[in-house]
């Protein structure tokens, strides 16, 4: 190789490695509020179900699909005594509940700030076929992002959440799939940070199949290897964002069950060789786990003998609101006791994310009912 066709590859090299990170006071913002996002003894609570999926709760408690019924359970939750935000640091919110008030007239974004909760955001659009891949999905919602971003900030939403999910079954996730996802949760986190947003990044394996544990780990290391790779490229500043994955748990369908214990040291394997040390938080879905089981695995998580860089917790939906719409039942008289369900809830994972939760100490009214459902959509 000549010299001069040295002197072009060495100024490409260095070319390639040539861009900026996110000026100072950014990243200052971003990373305060990733991290208090993931403060010690608090998570997330997820209420970011689209209208038909809360449609589909609603009609369960005899209720109609209408804006002001779900307003109403929505406001049910934002109106629990302040003892909620003990443990609960942050609320995932629908476009559509960013801008309700309360029957009195406050807007809930503004009753959550006053509760020293931090409102967020789901920015996806749902998925749609992926093309000529296995029967698979791609996330959209990207092209307006920005924009959105903006005018949900100027709202008052600090963080934005956007989910990929990803089936494992005979020949799947594919290769496709998987460059997919991390290329569009890279660009979602890019653009996030572009408007001063902390991006929730969710690459949820599904609980969909009968596979073990053990092939469960793999796919999720691949996907997280992927992922962050990805990140990386789209030179996304790590310390302001945070992960929201699946548990390393076996399919629905395998007939070898794993013991906490097992699905603890199978997660947290797989999340130290695949996730930076840089990243401040990881708040774990429930992926259709039964209230008290998200919780003693999120505390076997947290008590497993290994380095864990990051703070471990929880952004759950279904396994914080299970025993919720179980005692509402849809019925004013019932909105107290429904707010004392959500609230032990919640103080059952605070203490699970500091690993002090005794199995079966804090009783709720759905606590052991499946919250599984194939092919889930939010």
């Amino acid at each position: 190789m000549n010299e001069s066709l040295l002197q072009t590859n060495f100024v490409n090299q260095k070319m390639s490695t040539h861009f900026s990170y996110p000026d100072t006071k950014l990243q200052e913002l971003l990373k305060k509020t990733a991290e208090a996002i993931v403060a010690p003894g608090k998570g997330i609570l997820a209420v970011d179900e689209s209208n038909e999926g809360i449609g589909k709760l609603l009609a369960g408690v005899g209720l109609e699909n209408t804006e002001d019924n779900r307003r109403r359970y929505r406001q049910l939750l934002f109106t629990s005594d302040d003892v909620l935000s003990e443990n609960i640091s942050a609320v995932i919110l629908f476009d559509e509940t960013v801008y309700q008030k309360t029957d009195g007239g406050v807007p809930f974004i503004e009753l959550l700030k006053s509760k020293n909760i931090i409102p967020g955001i789901k920015v996806d659009r749902d998925v749609v076929p992926l093309y000529l891949s296995e029967d698979e999905v791609t996330t959209q919602g990207l092209d307006d992002l920005a924009q959105r971003c903006a005018e949900y900030k100027k709202q008052g939403c600090q963080f934005a959440k956007w989910r990929c999910p990803l089936k494992i079954g005979d020949h799947t996730p594919s290769p496709q799939a998987i460059h997919d996802t991390a290329q569009v949760l890279a660009r979602y986190a890019s653009i996030c940070q572009s408007q001063g947003v902390v991006p929730i990044v969710e690459p949820d394996v599904l609980l969909d199949g009968d596979h073990d544990i053990v092939r469960t780990q793999k796919v999720t290391e691949v996907v997280l290897a992927a992922v962050y790779k990805s990140l990386n490229d789209h030179h996304v500043f790590l310390e302001g964002t945070l992960l929201k994955p699946n548990m390393v748990t076996p399919g629905q369908g395998c007939l070898t069950r794993s013991a906490p214990e097992e699905i603890a040291e199978a997660t947290v394997t797989a999340l130290l060789r695949g996730v930076p040390a840089a990243v401040p938080g990881i708040a774990f879905l429930s992926g259709g786990q039964s209230e008290e089981e998200a919780t003693v695995n999120l505390d076997a998580i947290n008590k497993v003998q290994k380095k864990k860089p990051w703070t471990l917790t929880f952004s759950y939906g279904r396994a914080l609101q299970a025993s919720v719409w179980k005692t509402w039942a849809g019925k004013d008289e019932n909105v107290k006791k429904a707010q004392a369900e959500l609230i032990k809830r919640a103080k059952a994972n605070g203490l699970a994310s500091l690993g002090k939760y005794d199995a079966g100490t804090i009783a709720t009214a759905a606590g052991d009912s499946s919250n599984y459902s194939r092919n889930h959509k939010y």
